[in-house]
């Protein structure tokens, strides 16, 4: 029943048949990269699959190769000076361009679908009315917490402070401006301190982009950075208190839903987030047209 909605949906809004198999197979492709394996050869930090079985289902879906896309990914063409050598990867480096590439995918999809809907829905009237959709991915706590948990979790900050900015505070101060009685409500939580210790110059982010300019930096720099410019200083900034057995952690942030402990390892690689270029190369040749036609530009004027 979800399902029949769903393609009704999309066949009301003028996606046409071809458009519909193209966002369902490269919805499923993007699934998918998540069960991708890979391991360390014997003697030697090169990658390789570990498994032919899920490259060849992500091929069919994007309309690849499935070989010549697990050589793009374990030995990427890449310049040196003037020139284009192979260079192999380990495996933490396959893992980064795999999440790159299937974020790349779904952001790009995503934002195009966006761009269709609106252009179908542009009525060139005016408006009176109009729908919001508030799509809220819950607050992530798990035994180890990385980028994308601080992400998550960031997202949720900023959502919360807004919903109490103005279901409450701009609220009340309309009562006091209309003169209603009513009991003040205190709801106890600006979150302003989290949310500038992540964001604000010299916040985590901040801390973060400016360690991925400096080519010598590594994870123990970030970890360094951090602690010196917040630990002691920032309140919603501590120092992790794992319990035994559970896995390392190098900082802790006070969020409302609760403290959290985050592991910063890959954290520089992650937020990099380069894309492999001998794989988008055969994405533009790819048989799946929708995909084909998303990374048409790729690389022109600079696109990342």
């Amino acid at each position: 029943m979800i399902r029949l909605c769903t393609q009704t949906a999309i066949d009301i809004l003028g996606f046409n048949g071809e458009e519909k198999q193209g966002i369902y197979k490269l919805t499923g492709a993007v699934m998918h990269h998540g069960n991708m394996k890979f391991k360390q050869k014997q003697r030697e930090e090169q990658a390789e699959p570990d498994g032919n079985e899920v490259a060849d289902k992500i091929a069919y879906l994007l309309g690849l190769n499935s070989a010549d896309m697990l050589k793009a990914l374990c030995y990427p063409r890449v310049k040196v000076g003037n020139e284009m050598v192979t260079k192999g990867q380990t495996v933490p480096q396959v893992n980064n361009a795999v999440s790159a590439l299937c974020k790349s995918i779904y952001e790009k999809m995503f934002l195009w679908m966006v761009i269709r809907i609106n252009e179908m829905l542009d009525t060139k009237q005016p408006r009176q009315y109009f729908i919001g959709v508030l799509d809220i991915a819950g607050f992530e706590i798990f035994d180890f917490n990385s980028l994308e948990q601080l992400c998550i979790n960031f997202t949720n900050e900023k959502l919360q402070q807004f919903f109490n900015h103005h279901m409450f505070v701009l609220e009340q101060e309309e009562y006091k401006k209309e003169g209603i009685v009513w009991e003040f409500i205190d709801f106890g939580m600006d979150l302003a301190a989290c949310i500038e210790l992540i964001e604000k110059p010299m916040g985590i982010f901040s801390i973060l982009e400016e360690e991925c300019m400096f080519p010598k930096a590594s994870d123990t720099s970030f970890k360094n950075k951090l602690h010196d410019q917040h630990l002691g200083k920032t309140k919603a900034f501590e120092k992790p208190k794992p319990k035994k057995g559970a896995p390392e952690a190098h900082f802790s942030l006070v969020h409302y839903a609760g403290t959290v402990d985050y592991n910063i390892q890959g954290w520089l690689d992650k937020n990099k987030d380069p894309l492999n270029d001998s794989v988008i190369q055969l994405y533009q040749k790819a048989s799946n047209k929708l995909l084909c036609f998303l990374y048409a530009k790729h690389g022109a004027e600079g696109e990342k």
